[in-house]
């Protein structure tokens, strides 16, 4: 199994934990989250590459994680991802960093034949 499907595994199972016992202010904000990922004027492939840059900024490994999966999904090269990770440092600054490794680690296991261009 690898890292990503573990990630999303656990991910899963402890949604349905959370929703199953959620009130329905919890449920809309699932929803909410949901929805503002979804095609609309921004291609949702857009709208990973800007959740990776929040969560990376917002130090959420477990949001990058899904970020990182979901941008790769929806056809994300891995160059595009490594822009969007620099924005990430750029605006973050320094305390990104550690994230960063995490999220490059896991590049190597969503891009294992694309290497990234060097600039």
């Amino acid at each position: 199994m690898t890292n990503a499907q573990a990630f999303f595994e656990r991910r899963d199972r402890l949604n349905k934990a959370v929703l199953a016992q959620a009130d329905r202010t919890t449920k809309r904000f699932f929803a909410l989250d949901h929805d503002a990922y979804a095609e609309g004027a921004l291609p949702a492939r857009t709208k990973e590459l800007l959740g990776l840059v929040a969560s990376a900024v917002l130090r959420c490994d477990d949001c990058v994680t899904y970020h990182l999966v979901r941008a790769r999904e929806e056809g994300a090269k891995k160059e595009e991802v490594v822009e969007a990770l620099s924005i990430a440092l750029v605006v973050g600054g320094a305390i990104t960093v550690p994230h960063l490794r995490e999220a490059f680690a896991l590049l190597e296991e969503l891009y294992p034949s694309e290497p990234a261009a060097p600039r």
